[in-house]
């Protein structure tokens, strides 16, 4: 076990030293995940002039929200596993003791703590701004948000990194993200409310693991009423499906992988 945590603290040690590297370019990846901002204004600005069931101020806490669950749960992964499959980058990473994925996991760990002065200098602008949206939620809320903002980032980079193995039979495994994120946008909460959405559609909706990623944490923040008993099995329903899709892939493209002669 004291192995393990000298490797781990290792890795997020190095890993958090490279991205203070670039940590003019943090600020502007931040700045990068303002869309919910953006489309903050005209949400407000409908409820103004009609009824969605949120108020503007419910619309204000809540983008703010999925604004800050968007700075930690932001994931790379695919682009840098399809570099090191096309550039060959992978094969010395396999003689080596450890999982290449932990090497990935450390990065965004590392670019977390690194993106979080940022973040909080954003927020604080933020409340400058619009003091009447600053709230403190209760303490229960705040656990639970820092929990299932954790749990988010967990199948968000589960679910990205096995599209990234699909690298090893196509070099544009990362055209499959893309599309991905097209329906994630409108369906994890990053464009509007699952409040706004149609019963019907939102039925449908919470069966995906979409909204798990963005609206369900920001949600539990802001106080918007949550199945949390349906989130826990549908997180943990597709969370072992994408686990065991990773692995098989993983092995399998293992072998083709070393077939091609890395």
């Amino acid at each position: 076990m004291s192995r393990i945590l000298e490797v781990a603290r290792a890795l997020l040690v190095t890993y958090y030293a490279y991205m203070l590297e670039y940590r003019a370019e943090l600020l502007l990846w931040a700045l990068s995940g303002s869309l919910p901002l953006i489309l903050m204004g005209v949400w407000v600005q409908a409820a103004q002039e009609g009824t969605f069931g949120l108020s503007p101020l419910d619309f204000i806490r809540y983008f703010l929200a999925v604004f800050m669950v968007r700075q930690f749960t932001v994931v790379w992964v695919i682009w840098e596993f399809e570099k090191e499959v096309i550039q060959g980058k992978l094969s010395p990473l396999l003689l080596q003791p450890i999982d290449p994925v932990w090497r990935h996991v450390a990065a965004h760990l590392g670019e977390r703590v690194a993106r979080l002065p940022f973040a909080l200098g954003l927020l604080i602008l933020f409340f400058v701004l619009y003091p009447q949206a600053l709230w403190l939620p209760p303490l229960r809320n705040i656990i639970l948000f820092l929990v299932s903002v954790a749990i988010a980032f967990a199948l968000r980079f589960l679910m990205q990194y096995t599209f990234a193995l699909l690298a090893f039979w196509t070099e544009r495994a990362s055209a499959i993200e893309q599309f991905w994120f097209f329906i994630y946008l409108f369906l994890s909460g990053i464009v509007a409310p699952l409040d706004v959405f149609p019963p019907t559609v939102r039925l449908v909706v919470e069966w995906t693991p979409f909204p798990y990623l963005v609206y369900f944490p920001a949600a539990l923040l802001v106080g918007l009423p949550v199945n949390l008993l349906q989130a826990s099995a549908v997180i943990v329903g597709w969370g072992s499906l994408f686990f065991v899709l990773n692995r098989w892939l993983w092995r399998k493209g293992l072998k083709h992988y070393s077939g091609m002669g890395a």
